[in-house]
């Protein structure tokens, strides 16, 4: 039987303010599913959406084609997302860091210092 853990997200408007370079944050990203999506209930019109999901923001990041690009969120497809206003198809409109692991201060613990972690969560 699962403990209940319950955390609080400050959502953030990406045009106000930027996470900390290097960041795991949820991410609230919108956009349109194309025409002739499956997604879509009307397919020949497509749909707008608006999903959060799991991104990494980078002060400088450099794609696979070699393209330099300042202030990004990157998804884990390696989809580059800018914040809203700047142009781009999939805008992100707010960000939230992401909650720590159960029972601790971290985002990110490894080595032994994550069994332990893990350990005292499942005991």
């Amino acid at each position: 039987m699962g403990a209940d853990i319950r955390a609080m997200v400050e959502w953030v408007d990406a045009r106000e303010r930027l996470p900390e370079d290097g960041m795991p944050v949820a991410a609230a990203t919108s956009g349109r599913y194309p025409s002739g999506s499956a997604d879509a209930p009307h397919p020949e019109a497509g749909v707008e959406f608006w999903l959060v999901m799991p991104m990494v923001f980078s002060h400088l990041h450099f794609a696979e084609d070699g393209s330099e690009h300042h202030d990004c969120f990157i998804d884990s497809d390696r989809l580059i997302r800018l914040p809203h206003g700047r142009g781009d198809a999939y805008p992100v409109t707010h960000w939230a860091y992401l909650p720590t692991l159960p029972g601790t201060d971290e985002h990110y613990l490894r080595g032994e210092e994550a069994r332990a972690a893990l350990g005292d969560a499942q005991s």
